[in-house]
């Protein structure tokens, strides 16, 4: 067994939904730990209205972590052998960091904010390009492959 996880980023988007799907039987196959990753950011907000939109940090961790919870157990099911990490910052540079000590970082194409269209997202372009480990990106699919 190689001591290196393989990291999987999961928004709750299809797209994620698809790479943790495909990162669970990878990590099985090659008997490497799995380790799921969601990340959440405060919005930055200026001038004199900005906080009426102010987002409690306290709140915007619990949700990102209720999601990935949810979409480990609704994907891999409550028996998952899976370590569940939430970072505060941006998902592109989370995700980068986290390749440092990773074997394969696996990715959807697309997530939560993707506009429809695109080949890629940013957030998977910027990963493709600065990762320190290898990168799966999965490719968009307008339907569910299950």
């Amino acid at each position: 067994m190689d001591a290196t996880p393989i990291i999987v980023g999961v928004d709750g988007a299809e797209d994620s939904v698809r790479a943790l799907r495909w990162a669970a039987d990878y990590a099985r196959a090659f008997d490497a730990p799995l380790h799921v990753l969601t990340a959440y950011d405060v919005p930055a907000m200026f001038g004199p209205y900005a906080m009426a939109g102010w987002e409690d940090p306290a709140r915007l961790e619990k949700d990102a972590r209720r999601v990935l919870a949810d979409t480990v157990r609704e994907t891999l099911g409550d028996e998952a052998r899976v370590t569940e990490r939430v970072v505060r910052g941006h998902a592109a540079e989370a995700l980068v960091h986290a390749s440092a000590d990773a074997q394969l970082l696996v990715m959807g194409s697309r997530g939560r904010g993707g506009f429809a269209g695109m080949l890629m997202g940013s957030v998977s372009q910027h990963v493709v390009s600065h990762s320190k480990c290898p990168v799966v990106v999965m490719p968009h699919s307008a339907v569910d492959d299950r």
